[in-house]
């Protein structure tokens, strides 16, 4: 499929941009600015593994909610509070824990580990 963007991406641009502030700012700030800096670098980190995984993990996700016959997290979280997936609680829960991964991944996968 055509995109409708020339290069670089957004996964570029984000790349290009914490590989900048981890090669040339990092080691020249201290204080305040360094543990900025940090905070940056992890934010866009975190960005490029969602830009990464983030489609497959949203049809992951679907799929999920649509086994358990709720078209949406508000609906899956209605279906909880009412007990109406109280026989189905394994499934649920396999389904949470799937879900919580697929965050860790992009937020933080070494806590995966």
């Amino acid at each position: 499929m055509a995109q409708p963007h020339d290069r670089p991406s957004a996964a570029e641009l984000v790349t290009a941009v914490r590989e900048f502030l981890e090669r040339d700012i990092l080691d020249a700030t201290e204080g305040r600015v360094r543990f900025h800096a940090r905070v940056a670098i992890n934010a866009l980190s975190m960005v490029e593994r969602e830009l990464a995984l983030g489609p497959a993990q949203a049809a992951a996700h679907a799929e999920r909610l649509a086994r358990l016959d709720v078209g949406g997290d508000a609906e899956l979280a209605a279906a909880i509070r009412a007990g109406d997936l109280d026989d189905r609680a394994a499934e649920v829960r396999a389904m949470l824990i799937e879900s919580v991964r697929d965050k860790l991944r992009v937020a933080n996968p070494r806590y995966l580990e």
